[in-house]
C-alpha cells in the first residue's frame, strides 16, 4: 500500500525537532515557541524570522533536489537549515543583504547535509548530525567580513592570552538553575532560561530517556565548567553547556543502545565535550567566528566511530544513502510511522 505523502508543515516542524534528534511535530511546535519567546523577551525578532526562513528554504531545497523522500518527511534536511537561519542573524546585523544571505546559507546547508550523508555517513556509518550547520555557518560568518553589506556583530576576536585565568566563585542557587536551562536553550542560540525549559519540555514529550539525557548533559557540563574555573560570564550564558547536552543525547540515547556501559561512555564523552568546547573557543576566536556546535560534532564523531565495539542499535535496512542524524543501510525499504514519539532512529 502506498504511504500518504507528508504535509509540508509537518516536515518543517519535524525539521525543528530534529535539532535534538526528535521526530515529533508537537516537539517542533514547542521549539518554535521557545525561539519566539526569546525574541519577545529581547525585543529582537531576527532570530525567529531567520529560523523560519532557514527551515523552509532547506526543506524546499531538499524537495527540489529530489532528496530521499523519507528523510525529507522526517525533517532530516531541515534541522541544519533552521540552525543556519537562527545563527546568521545572531552574529550578523539585520539588513536586506542578510536575508538573502540566510536564504543562500539555508539552501547550501541542504547540499552539505546530502554530501555528509554520501561520504561520512555512507562510508563510515558516522551520522552527519549538525556538522553541515557548523561548516556552513563558519563559511557564512567568515565570509560576511568580506562584504560591505554585511556587518558581523559581537565580541572582537581574542587571542589565547586574553582568556580569564583563575577560579571563579560558585554561582548562587538561582543562577545554577538559570545556567542549567540556558545550556539547553543555547543549542538554538537562545540565552533565555525560559526558552531552555520549553525546549526540555518538548524533548520529554517526545522521549523521556532523551529528556533525562539532555538534563544530565546540562548538569554535567555545568558542574565541570564551574569546577574547572571556566569564564563565569560564558558559563552563566550557557555557552559551555549546549554542546555537552547534544553529546549526552547522541552518545547515551540516540546512536548507541543505552546500557550501564554506554551510560559511562556517554558521561566520558560529555565531560570531554566541555574541554573540547574550551579548546575550540580559543582556536576559532582569532578568526572571528563562533564555535557553534563544533565541540559536540567533533566529540560525537570520535566517540561514535568505534560504535561496533559498543553494541549499536539494530538499524533497520532501507533503500538509499545515509543522511542527517540517522544510520541507514542498503536494502529493502521498511515502512515507518510518520510521527514517532521518541528519538528519530532507523
Amino acid at each position: 500500500m502506498t504511504r500518504p505523502k507528508s504535509s509540508f508543515a509537518g516536515e518543517l516542524l519535524k525539521g525543528a525537532s530534529q535539532v535534538f534528534f526528535m521526530e515529533n511535530s508537537l516537539t517542533g511546535i514547542l521549539f518554535f515557541v521557545a525561539i519566539a519567546f526569546a525574541s519577545y523577551a529581547s525585543g529582537v525578532w531576527a532570530t525567529t524570522i531567520g529560523a523560519a526562513i532557514g527551515v523552509v528554504v532547506a526543506t524546499l531545497t531538499a524537495r527540489l533536489l529530489d532528496c530521499d523522500e523519507k528523510s525529507v518527511a522526517s525533517g532530516l534536511f531541515g534541522f541544519n537549515g533552521i540552525l543556519v537561519g537562527a545563527a546568521l542573524p545572531t552574529f550578523i546585523a539585520a539588513s536586506p543583504q542578510l536575508w538573502a544571505y540566510v536564504v543562500v546559507g539555508a539552501a547550501t546547508s541542504t547540499v552539505v547535509t546530502a554530501a555528509f550523508g554520501a561520504t561520512l555517513t555512507g562510508k563510515w556509518g558516522i551520522p552527519g548530525s549538525t556538522g553541515p550547520f557548523v561548516l556552513t555557518g563558519w563559511l557564512m560568518v567568515a565570509g560576511a567580513y568580506s562584504f560591505g553589506g554585511l556587518h558581523v556583530t559581537g565580541d572582537a576576536p581574542k587571542l589565547a592570552t586574553d582568556y580569564v585565568q583563575g577560579l571563579a566563585p560558585i554561582p548562587q542557587p538561582i543562577e545554577l538553575v538559570q545556567i542549567f536551562f540556558r545550556n539547553i536553550g543555547q543549542v538554538y542560540l537562545l540565552g533565555s532560561e525560559i526558552s531552555g525549559a520549553i525546549i526540555l519540555l518538548g524533548i520529554f514529550i517526545a522521549s523521556v530517556p532523551a529528556g533525562l539525557a539532555a538534563a544530565a548533559g546540562s548538569l554535567v557540563a555545568m558542574v565541570v565548567s564551574i569546577v574547572m574555573g571556566a569564564d563565569p560570564t560564558l558559563v552563566s550564558q550557557g555557552l559551555y553547556g549546549f554542546s555537552p547536552v547534544l553529546t549526552a543525547l547522541a552518545v547515551g540515547v540516540v546512536f548507541l543502545k543505552t546500557s550501564p556501559k554506554v551510560v559511562i561512555y556517554a558521561l566520558l564523552a560529555t565531560v570531554t565535550t566541555v574541554f573540547v568546547q574550551g579548546a575550540l573557543d580559543v582556536i576559532v576566536a582569532p578568526a572571528g567566528v563562533p564555535s557553534f556546535t563544533a565541540p559536540y560534532v567533533l566529540t560525537m564523531y570520535l566517540f561514535i566511530a568505534p560504535k561496533k565495539l559498543m553494541a549499536p542499535h539494530p538499524h533497520r535496512p532501507v533503500a538509499g544513502h545515509i543522511v542527517g542524524h540517522e544510520h541507514r543501510q542498503t536494502g529493502a525499504r521498511t515502512e515507518q510511522p510518520r510521527d514517532q514519539p521518541g528519538p528519530s532512529r532507523v
